[in-house]
C-alpha cells in the first residue's frame, strides 16, 4: 500500500509519532483512523487504545471495544490482551457485542455502568493473546486460568502461563507465580520461592507485591529477616499506590508509634481513613474504635457510627456487635431497641457469638421481635451440631428460658443434653446442668450430683455458681452443711459484686447460723445489698434502722427502706412501716387533763 507520504508504514510510524504529542494528538488520531480503515491491525489498535484513553479524541468506550476487537481477530497479540482485561473489569452488556459505532453514551458518560467480570470471554482473548507470544498476554490467561470459575480454572496450566510470562521478565508474570506458590506452600522452601517471584514484582513496582513483601519481611516469612524499617518501607509505597491493607497497616503504625514509625495521630488517621474509603473493613472499624471511645482522636459519636456502618456492611461482625450495644444502651446515639435488634442480627448472621447472647437477653426482656426466636434457635442449633460449644450453651439457655419454644420437661431434657456437651468447656453450662439436675427439670431430682456440678462452676470462679453452692452448704442440701465454707463463698461473690452474694453474708452475720454473729457487719453488708436494689436487703435495713440492731436507729431512714421494699413487692415491709408509722403517732398523741 503506497499512498503520497510513502508506505503504510512509513504513514503509521507518522502517526504514532504525532500522538506522542499532546499538541498534535488531534491529527495523529485522524492520520491513523485512515490507516485503520486500511485494515492495518496495529493502526485498529493504536485507534482503539485512543478511543479507551481519550488520546486525541474524546473517550468512548464502545468504539474502543469495536477497534480493539477487530485488531485482535486480526492477530494482533497486544489487542487481545486489553480485549481479556476489558472483560475482566467487567465489560457492560450493552456494550461488550455492540459491532459499530454510533453509540449513545462515550466511556466517560456516567451513564455507563460497569458490568460483572466475564472469564469465559476473557480466556478466549487471553488465550490467543498468550498463544501469539505476548507476555502481558500470558501473564493475565494464567491468571484467568487460576482464579476464574470452575469449568474455565485449570491452575497447572496457568502455572504454566505465568511461568513463561516471568522468564521472559514480565512482572504480572512474578505476581501470579509469587501469589499461586504463596497460597498452596507447604515447607519453607515453597515461601522462598514465593518470596523470590513477589520481590521481582515488587521492583517493578507493582503494589500487591509492594505490600506482601511487607508481610514477608514483618513476620520474618520466605527467607526474608524480620526487618520492620524494610516491612514499613513496603508498605508506604503499596499504600502510595492505594493497597488499603497497606494503608490501614501504616496507619494503625503511625497511630500507635510502633513499629519504628514515629507517633503522628493526624498521617494514621489520614491513611486509615484512606484504607476504610477504600474498602477495608478493619480500617472503618478501627476508626469507629478511635472517635467512639476518645483519647488520641477527639470523641465524635456520630463519626464513629457512621465507620462502625461501614464496617459492618462490609461484614465485619465485631462493628455489627458495637452498633448493636450502642443503640441498645444509647451511648452516643438516641436509644433504639430495633436498630439495635437490626444490628445484632447481622452481627449473628456473620458469626458473632457474643451477639446471640445479647440478642437472647433483649427477647427474654421483651425488647426484640418474637419473630427471630426460631432464627436464633436454628443458628444456634446448627452451629452446636457443627461442634460449638458456645451455641451448644445458648441454644440450651433458650430451651430452658422458653425462648423459640413452649418450654416443657421435653426441651428441658434436650437443654440437659446440649448442657452437658457444652459443660467441658462452659463454666456457666456447668451451673445451668447442676441447677436443672437439682431441681429435676429434663430428669430425675438429684441434689447430689447437682451440688456436684455446682461446686465444680463455684469453683471456677462463676458467682452465681458460688451463690448457689453456698446456699446448699447452708441447708445442707446433696451433702453435708458447712456455714464456714459458704461464707467464704458469699465473701467471693460479693466482692465481685454479686448482690444476693452481699445479702447473704448480711444473714449469715445477722445469727442463726455457725459463724460468729456480727450484727454491724450484717447491717454493712445489708446496706450493699440494698444500695444494689435488692429488695430482701431493703427490708433487712428498714428492721436493723427501726429497731437499731446494729446499734444505730434512724427510723427515718427506716421508713425509707421499708417504703423501697414495699414498692417492689415485699408485703411485709409494707406491714412493718404501717407498725412502724402506727406506734410513732401514739407516742405524738398528747395525754388528756383533767381539771377539778
Amino acid at each position: 500500500m503506497v499512498g503520497r507520504d510513502g508506505s503504510a508504514e512509513a504513514r503509521l510510524e507518522g502517526a504514532k509519532a504525532l500522538m506522542a504529542a499532546p499538541e498534535t494528538a488531534i491529527k495523529g488520531f485522524s492520520q491513523l483512523s485512515l490507516l485503520a480503515r486500511e485494515d492495518i491491525p496495529e493502526a485498529q489498535f493504536l485507534v482503539a487504545d485512543a478511543y479507551l484513553t481519550g488520546n486525541g479524541v474524546p473517550p468512548n468506550l464502545p468504539e474502543g471495544v469495536r477497534w480493539m476487537r477487530q485488531a485482535a481477530r486480526k492477530g494482533w497479540p497486544k489487542a487481545g490482551f486489553t480485549m481479556a482485561t476489558l472483560y475482566l473489569n467487567g465489560l457492560p452488556a450493552s456494550i461488550e457485542d455492540q459491532g459499530s459505532s454510533g453509540a449513545l453514551f462515550g466511556a466517560s458518560s456516567p451513564l455507563v455502568e460497569k458490568g460483572e467480570p466475564n472469564f469465559h470471554r476473557a480466556a478466549v482473548w487471553a488465550k490467543l493473546s498468550a498463544e501469539l507470544g505476548d507476555v502481558d498476554g500470558q501473564a493475565i490467561y494464567g491468571y484467568v486460568l487460576c482464579n476464574g470459575p470452575e469449568d474455565v480454572r485449570n491452575p497447572e496450566e496457568g502455572r504454566n502461563w505465568y511461568r513463561k510470562a516471568a522468564e521472559a521478565g514480565n512482572a504480572q508474570g512474578h505476581l501470579g507465580l509469587g501469589l499461586l506458590t504463596l497460597g498452596t506452600a507447604s515447607s519453607q522452601d515453597d515461601y522462598i520461592v514465593a518470596a523470590q517471584h513477589l520481590r521481582k514484582a515488587a521492583d517493578a513496582g507493582l503494589s500487591t507485591a509492594l505490600y506482601l513483601m511487607g508481610v514477608m519481611y514483618e513476620h520474618g516469612m520466605g527467607g526474608c529477616s524480620a526487618d520492620e524499617g524494610a516491612a514499613f518501607s513496603y508498605y508506604s509505597k503499596a499504600a502510595e499506590q492505594g493497597v488499603p491493607k497497606a494503608q490501614a497497616r501504616l496507619g494503625v503504625a503511625l497511630m500507635a508509634g510502633s513499629h519504628g514509625m514515629e507517633r503522628d495521630v493526624v498521617r494514621g488517621e489520614t491513611w486509615l481513613r484512606r484504607a476504610a474509603l477504600g474498602g477495608d473493613a478493619e480500617a472503618a472499624a478501627t476508626l469507629g474504635d478511635l472517635y467512639g471511645r476518645g483519647g488520641d482522636l477527639p470523641p465524635n459519636y456520630v463519626e464513629a457510627v457512621s465507620w462502625y456502618q461501614q464496617a459492618a456492611k462490609a461484614g465485619h461482625a465485631a462493628a455489627s456487635y458495637t452498633l448493636g450495644t450502642l443503640f441498645k444502651e444509647g451511648v452516643g446515639v438516641a436509644r433504639d431497641e430495633r436498630e439495635a435488634e437490626r444490628w445484632f442480627r447481622l452481627a449473628v448472621e456473620q458469626g458473632h457469638n457474643h451477639a446471640t447472647i445479647d440478642l437472647s437477653n433483649m427477647l427474654l426482656q421483651g425488647q426484640a421481635s418474637s419473630d427471630i426466636s426460631a432464627d436464633l434457635i436454628q443458628v444456634y442449633r446448627t452451629k452446636a451440631e457443627q461442634g460449638d460449644a458456645l451455641s451448644a450453651f445458648n441454644l440450651a439457655v433458650c430451651l430452658i428460658q422458653g425462648v423459640g419454644t413452649e418450654q416443657s420437661y421435653k426441651s428441658d431434657a434436650e437443654a440437659l443434653r446440649w448442657l452437658r456437651i457444652a459443660a467441658d468447656k462452659i463454666v456457666n453450662a456447668q451451673y445451668w446442668y447442676g441447677i436443672l439436675t437439682l431441681h429435676g427439670r429434663g430428669t430425675d431430682k438429684n441434689p447430689e450430683a447437682g451440688r456436684a456440678w455446682l461446686r465444680k462452676a463455684a469453683e471456677a470462679g462463676m458467682t452465681d455458681a458460688q451463690v448457689a453452692y453456698a446456699d446448699l452448704l447452708v441447708n445442707g442440701t446433696g451433702g453435708p452443711m458447712d456455714h464456714q465454707q459458704a461464707l467464704e463463698l458469699y465473701k467471693k461473690a460479693a466482692a465481685q459484686g454479686h448482690v444476693w452474694g452481699m445479702f447473704s453474708l448480711g444473714a449469715m452475720y445477722g445469727g442463726g447460723h455457725d459463724v460468729p454473729e456480727d450484727l454491724v457487719a450484717a447491717q454493712q453488708w445489708f446496706r450493699k445489698a440494698a444500695e444494689k436494689n435488692n429488695p430482701p436487703a431493703q427490708l433487712m435495713m428498714g428492721r436493723y434502722l427501726a429497731a437499731g440492731r446494729a446499734g444505730e436507729q434512724d427510723t427515718e431512714q427506716a421508713k425509707i427502706w421499708y417504703k423501697k421494699a414495699a414498692a417492689q413487692g415485699i408485703s411485709e415491709a409494707a406491714a412493718e412501716l404501717a407498725n412502724l408509722e402506727a406506734a410513732e403517732a401514739e407516742t405524738r398523741v398528747p395525754a388528756a387533763s383533767h381539771d377539778g
